[in-house]
């Protein structure tokens, strides 16, 4: 018997959890994601912490904004990023009940 997480039904569902876990699964992601857990960052604080180029911290910023997992602003001249624990926790929440069944 299959379950209905499991039919092909559900295949944007499983294509969406299956691209989070690979977004996350990048170690200068997952630190990112870290950093923002302590609180909203500038790419110029998380670039220094991580010691990598600026423009790849933008582009895992990118990467991580596309799939709604963090959100920005702009204070003045600088773009501030945070994280969207909400939306985070919503996937691990279907990734753990995929997992109980």
């Amino acid at each position: 018997m299959i379950h209905n997480c499991c039919d092909t039904k559900n295949s944007e569902e499983m294509k969406k959890l299956a691209g989070f876990l690979r977004i996350i699964a990048e170690e200068n992601r997952l630190r990112i994601i870290c950093m923002l857990r302590r609180g909203e960052k500038c790419v110029c604080e998380l670039w220094q912490s991580l010691k990598l180029p600026q423009n790849l911290v933008s582009h895992h910023l990118k990467v991580l904004k596309k799939l709604d997992l963090i959100g920005s602003r702009k204070d003045g001249l600088k773009v501030i990023y945070s994280l969207k624990e909400d939306e985070i926790e919503q996937y691990l929440k279907k990734i753990i009940y995929l997992l109980k069944k």
